[in-house]
């Protein structure tokens, strides 16, 4: 039964009354916006947080792990600066309930304040995905000095390519989960200006995937470099997609080994590659160029989004700390046969993907082999 609060903030009768009296347009439309999110927040408190708990029983993710009817309780009606909320974090994880070849995290940042706002559930799924890394009592080292790398030479009988990617956040916008069209042009214009100071070997230019042509998106499938719409519902379900592909793009110096990618999953992603075992050398280019990067938009008044305990913040809890995914397509036909191989793999925290990305099996003998350990250790 309605109560006599809730339909006043309804907010028709007293918007006719307003327009009625001579209110103006605007004002009488700001009434209405007003008192209809007064209404949906007075509906939500209507009912008790324990109505609105997910079924997580057939779970198999960080977050289904974490969140315990007592914390969603705590955290349902809080909200970031931002208007980010608990349930918008756990939606993907709701959605998903495991995947075939990980074990996935669950939940999503919408802003930088997500990790704070909702610390009770983000710091247990931390702690469970980075090996026990405790954001409350522990700090992450940065430290992107390639020259500590003394070796990096791999066998390319065995390893085909080789490949360093991490993200980075503007700090002051929204995530892409959480972002509006506004931010996330921003976020486009504020990367695209930095990387037209890029100097040598990183020189390059950036192509948006609304305006290209068909013979450069052609050029760009062929080197393997474009990435599409999204269709994992790991990320559709964390509202990746939304407005594809506006504001996003992809931009590569002219040798085709620095890529970055323009609001995908994250603000950025930022990569060094190139075909063989040359670990070294990509990663010396990947230190560089980022450096240069973040330096040029530190120059032009932005800068990334980092803290001490965290390390560099992005989209999904999973990449926190370092960001980084230092990884090599390598053949191991007789390893991959063995029935150690991945507790072999374990044991070394190291992680095997498919070759096509995250949702792929391997197929044969090669594999997409990677760290996995990002959050309290550094790059090098």
């Amino acid at each position: 039964m309605a109560s006599s609060f809730t339909r006043l903030i309804s907010g028709r009768s007293t918007a006719v009354l307003l327009a009625s009296l001579g209110a103006g347009t605007m004002a009488t439309g700001f009434l209405l916006s007003e008192n209809s999110s007064l209404a949906a927040e007075a509906k939500k408190k209507l009912y008790p947080p324990s109505a609105d708990f997910p079924d997580l029983r057939k779970h198999n993710n960080c977050m289904a792990s974490a969140l315990t009817p007592a914390i969603y309780a705590k955290l349902r009606d809080k909200v970031t600066p931002n208007n980010w909320t608990l349930d918008q974090c756990i939606q993907t994880g709701v959605d998903n309930p495991g995947h075939p070849f990980i074990k996935t995290v669950g939940c999503v940042a919408g802003d930088e304040e997500s990790y704070e706002v909702f610390a009770e559930l983000f710091d247990p799924v931390i702690k469970d995905r980075h090996n026990g890394y405790d954001p409350r009592t522990m700090t992450h080292p940065t430290d992107l000095d390639a020259s500590k790398i003394t070796n990096g030479m791999f066998d390319e009988n065995y390893v085909l390519s080789s490949r360093v990617r991490t993200g980075r956040s503007i700090r002051g916008l929204s995530l892409p989960p959480a972002c509006t069209r506004a931010e996330r042009r921003e976020v486009e214009r504020v990367v695209v200006t930095a990387l037209a100071g890029l100097k040598g070997d990183l020189a390059g230019r950036y192509y948006g995937l609304g305006d290209m042509t068909e013979k450069e998106q052609q050029q760009l499938i062929d080197d393997h470099f474009l990435f599409d719409k999204p269709v994992s519902p790991l990320l559709t379900c964390a509202f990746m997609g939304r407005d594809w592909p506006d504001a996003r793009g992809i931009w590569h110096n002219n040798e085709k080994t620095f890529l970055i990618w323009v609001n995908e999953e994250d603000h950025t992603r930022v990569i060094s590659m190139e075909k063989g075992g040359n670990m070294k050398r990509v990663f010396e280019r990947f230190c560089r160029g980022l450096k240069q990067v973040e330096h040029l938009i530190q120059e032009r008044g932005w800068e990334f989004m980092w803290n001490e305990r965290l390390g560099y913040v992005l989209t999904c809890p999973s990449n926190l700390g370092t960001g980084l995914r230092a990884g090599v397509h390598v053949r191991l036909p007789k390893l991959s046969k063995d029935a150690r191989f991945s507790k072999i793999l374990d044991n070394l925290r190291l992680q095997k993907r498919g070759t096509g990305g995250v949702d792929t099996a391997a197929t044969g003998d090669t594999f997409d082999i990677s760290n996995n350990d990002r959050l309290g250790k550094s790059e090098v």
